[in-house]
């Protein structure tokens, strides 16, 4: 009856209008501050180590880019006006600096487009070329950045099609390039708007059952179809770099594009119909070919049926090949991984993959080379005789890391590594890589020793290192552990040749730059040069506290104070808790803290430091673990580990002095709405909420969200607790509720906000409602990110200022 009494409320509120008339509006002057300021480039490096490629965008797309003309099909979106993805970041400007140059001033890149549009940037195997696309008015067009005179060209006209990605990939001579091309023969697209219907739409069961996820941007009649196919397909053209070109490979949907290592095969994969309404392209019927360099077709991998159907659970895979790829460390040897549990994960095996070797020219049956116990996650290859495998197992979140010879399968494989992923203190660290004479990244090697670069969580905080790891003996030695303690210093790649490390160094208050450092030399050579543009906040207190949740469990988050803040005074300010729930299967991995109290204060678009600048004090990235170990399931008691994460973050900064208890805000965005408002409703301990881009009704996930697995009718229970949406009533605080219009995340639908909206107004609860236009998941119009600073701004003025 209370479930039908509900349904009853919301029902007569659709009745009610609500809505106020709005243009776009902009935050105060101190936010603005922080908001327009200029972006560091990306900064791309040979792997000679000799020169800098800085890639310059604008942080913001425009609301006018957004609202130009976008077709959604099948998990894609399309500017069908350029043939490129419609939600594409472009770079904007290219400089080049040499590192042997005195002058660190990067030289601009001449001969650049008018209006510079730039995405799919791409080496050349010499690495002394780059090529890119330009998005210009007509099309798309491929550009050619010559690295030693800083010039640039125009390659092709305006007929590339990008919609599928893999667009540019280079020939082993560095002197062609294989592009997709828009099909020569493309049949006009349909005005689904437009278009007189010929019939119903019907989808079938067949009795076989088909969980899936609730993706966005789906097919949904044969109209859509008919524009996907002729978006998605493309001839293959050979382009010189002089700028002739000739057709390498006629009309199809391609996909994955991959040269063999010595450039004389090509590995290209299609997709095909059927299609599908339930699911998004790359699980639409497929076919993987090994092509020789000249374009003639030499073996079939893989054909691949619609997936529709995979059995339940996160480690379910498809049947047959999969993890198609290159062996970087040969000339010419396809590996791929097959599941030896018919990819289900409900089925008891020793091992569950296999992976198998293929060699050129391909006329005999490919070679077995390893079994592994848990689902195939990469090779890092070595020689011949050496590489390293990796496996995971999403429900006991374990890992393994296998030493083994590729020449000899007799050879039992050594599990150097085999732990907990979550476990970030055991971390040993990620394999170091080189390029090879053919462009391809293998292990680095000096005889029998490999090196491995760590993060350096621990309890005592963040120390990242340098391993020397002895793949035979597996003994380690360290060769390099960073020191800092009021700096964080990322360490990037390192050259045991050489003894050379790339690294990252940056604080509080100092913009990160790069540098190289010669570990036996302990030499430090700053390579950038990148000024702080956020000044007005670069002397805010900034620390990481830990404390502890009412069961024990440590728990810790990044703690800001306002601005100015006189800390002998001690005056209690509101206070913003932002946050986003991780699952553990362990309580000893959910305990450990990984942030770092020395990493530069950043604001970005989502980010709620910007209210320092406002008198409020900002606990940022609050743990909370939901925690389920041996036969429970973390969200079996997702609410009350919430709440009880919350209160132990509000009494860890009470006791220090800072905050009124009693004007505290809670702020997440997609699953760090469905927190704030599951807070909302379950407790007492805020004034306030935000909530962006979030789902409240988990029925409308029903075949799992999130890390749950279970489907709505195998734990029903689990659902309904869990729903915002059901608990609507029980709404305690106002909440401020954000959704992008075209929001395309798996699961969170505008309608999640709208109808969980439409619940509390109905049942007299205070929230406010924004749809941005033109909007995805996340934000990326200027207009829309200024509007949503300043709704956020005016919601805690409201509610918290009082």
């Amino acid at each position: 009856m209370r479930h039908v009494l509900l349904v009853l409320l919301i029902s007569i509120s659709l009745l009610a209008s609500g809505q106020e008339s709005l243009t776009y509006q902009q935050p105060p002057k101190e936010i603005m501050e922080l908001v327009d300021v200029p972006l560091a480039p990306r900064v791309l490096m040979d792997e000679a180590r000799e020169v800098m490629l800085f890639l310059y965008r604008d942080p913001y797309k425009s609301i006018e880019e957004l609202s130009k003309e976008e077709l959604r099909l099948a998990g894609l979106r399309i500017d069908p006006a350029t043939n490129i993805g419609s939600r594409t970041r472009y770079y904007t400007n290219l400089k080049i600096r040499r590192l042997s140059d005195d002058d660190s001033t990067p030289v601009q890149v001449a001969g650049l487009p008018e209006s510079p549009r730039l995405a799919n940037f791409s080496w050349s195997p010499d690495q002394r070329k780059m090529a890119m696309t330009h998005t210009a008015e007509e099309g798309v067009e491929v550009w050619l950045v010559d690295i030693v005179s800083a010039s640039a060209k125009r390659l092709t006209e305006p007929r590339v099609n990008a919609n599928m990605g893999d667009v540019i990939n280079w020939f082993g001579d560095s002197e062609h390039l294989l592009v997709k091309m828009i099909a020569a023969v493309r049949k006009p697209l349909i005005d689904a708007d437009q278009a007189v219907p010929t019939g119903p739409t019907v989808s079938v069961s067949d009795g076989v059952m088909a969980q899936n996820r609730t993706y966005q941007d789906l097919l949904k009649n044969r109209n859509d179809e008919h524009n996907f196919e002729q978006l998605a397909r493309a001839d293959l053209y050979r382009v010189s770099i002089d700028g002739e070109n000739e057709k390498w490979l006629h009309n199809n949907m391609y996909t994955g594009i991959s040269f063999s290592p010595d450039g004389n095969y090509v590995l290209i994969s299609s997709i095909g119909r059927p299609f599908s309404y339930l699911v998004p392209y790359y699980r639409f019927p497929s076919e993987t070919k090994i092509y020789t360099s000249d374009g003639i077709e030499v073996e079939t991998v893989v054909e691949v049926p619609l997936i529709e159907d995979l059995p339940q659970g996160f480690m379910a895979v498809r049947q047959g090949r999969r993890d198609i790829s290159w062996r970087s460390d040969r000339t010419a040897s396809v590996v791929f991984a097959e599941a030896l549990d018919h990819g289900d994960p409900e089925n008891e095996v020793d091992y569950r993959d296999a992976v198998f070797q293929w060699d050129a020219p391909f006329k005999k049956e490919p070679q077995r080379i390893l079994k592994i116990i848990n689902r195939f996650a990469g090779i890092q290859w070595g020689d011949d005789r050496l590489a390293v495998a990796r496996d995971y197992w999403w429900n006991t979140r374990n890992t393994k890391t296998y030493v083994f010879d590729p020449s000899d399968p007799s050879v039992e494989p050594v599990v150097i590594d085999d732990r907990n992923y979550q476990d970030r203190y055991s971390d040993p660290g990620s394999f170091v890589m080189k390029r090879n004479e053919m462009g391809r990244q293998v292990l680095a090697m000096k005889g029998n020793n490999a090196f491995l670069i760590g993060d350096g969580f621990s309890d005592k905080g963040q120390f990242p290192f340098v391993d020397q790891i002895n793949l035979k003996n597996i003994k380690k030695k360290r060769l390099y552990q960073s020191a800092y303690t009021n700096k964080l210093e990322t360490l990037g790649e390192y050259d045991p040749d050489k003894d050379l490390l790339l690294v990252r160094i940056e604080s509080p208050a100092e913009y990160p730059n790069f540098y190289f450092r010669q570990l036996k030399k302990e030499k430090l050579t700053q390579i950038t040069f990148f000024e702080n543009p956020f000044k007005s906040i670069q002397d805010v207190h900034k620390e990481v506290i830990t404390y502890q949740r009412d069961d024990g469990l440590e728990l810790s988050g990044t703690l800001y104070l306002p601005v100015d803040y006189d800390m002998e005074k001690k005056e209690k300010c509101p206070m913003i808790l932002w946050a986003y729930p991780t699952e553990y299967k362990d309580r000893s991995s959910a305990g450990q803290t990984t942030q770092n109290p020395n990493s530069f204060i950043y604001p970005y678009y989502g980010s709620p430091i910007y209210w320092v600048t406002r008198g409020y004090v900002v606990l940022d990235d609050a743990a909370f673990p939901i925690v389920g170990e041996g036969e429970e399931e973390p969200n079996d008691s997702f609410r009350s580990q919430l709440v009880a994460n919350a209160k132990a973050a509000i009494d860890a900064v009470d006791n220090l002095g800072y905050i009124d208890r009693n004007r505290v805000a809670v702020g997440g965005h997609s699953y760090g709405a469905f927190m704030v408002a599951n807070l909302l409703s379950h407790s007492d301990l805020f004034a306030a909420g935000i909530a962006r881009s979030g789902a409240y009704n988990r029925t409308l996930t029903p075949f799992g969200f999130q890390s749950e697995e279970r489907n709505y009718w195998e734990a029903p229970e689990v659902y309904y607790t869990m729903s915002p949406f059901m608990h609507a009533d029980k709404m305690k605080s106002p909440l401020l509720l954000i959704h992008g219009e075209a929001d395309n995340n798996s699961g969170t639908y505008p309608m999640q906000s709208e109808r969980y909206f439409n619940a509390i107004k109905g049942l007299g609860g205070t929230a406010r409602l924004v749809v941005l236009p033109r909007e995805s998941h996340g934000y990326s119009a200027r207009e829309s990110v200024l509007h949503v600073l300043w709704e956020q701004d005016e919601w805690l003025k409201k509610y918290l200022e009082q």
